[in-house]
């Protein structure tokens, strides 16, 4: 601890010293001792890419792959990968969004595992076909 934490006061007649602050108890052999205890310091936010960016990273790397012919077609990269036919073609379905929404997808953040935006709204707004309207349908809140 700092000075302005922990302070003592002044001997009085006895030989006892007075301290203000926190203190932390420990057991050395059969004594016993008081050691200052400093503050913890203010832990950083974890911040990683959100789970909903990192599958759209993963549906262009799949199209491109698909598109350069390194594998022949969905089925083929849902064998690779372990996955169902169904959720590859949910995936690449998110390379269907408006460019402006991939934009905000790709820059969303999770801060202490807590998620921007939910693949369900995302996945809802693929369903609309004109851009315009699915960046009217598109909220990251939902």
């Amino acid at each position: 601890m700092n000075e302005a934490e922990t302070t003592a006061q002044p001997e009085t007649t006895s030989g006892v010293r007075i301290f203000t602050g926190k203190l932390h108890r420990i057991q050395r052999g059969h004594g016993r001792a008081f050691v200052d205890v400093p503050p913890a310091p203010a832990a950083e936010p974890v911040r990683r890419p959100a789970r909903v960016a990192i599958m759209l990273a993963l549906a262009h790397k799949i199209q491109d792959a698909i598109d350069r012919g390194v594998v022949r077609d969905c089925a083929e990269v849902a064998a690779r990968l372990g996955l169902s036919r169904a959720r590859v073609t949910q995936l690449l379905d998110l390379t269907l969004l408006a460019p402006d929404i991939q934009e905000q997808i790709l820059f969303a953040e999770s801060v202490d595992g807590v998620e921007p935006m939910g693949e369900r709204a995302v996945r809802a707004a693929v369903r609309v076909e004109d851009w315009a309207m699915q960046c009217e349908e598109f909220s990251p809140t939902r």
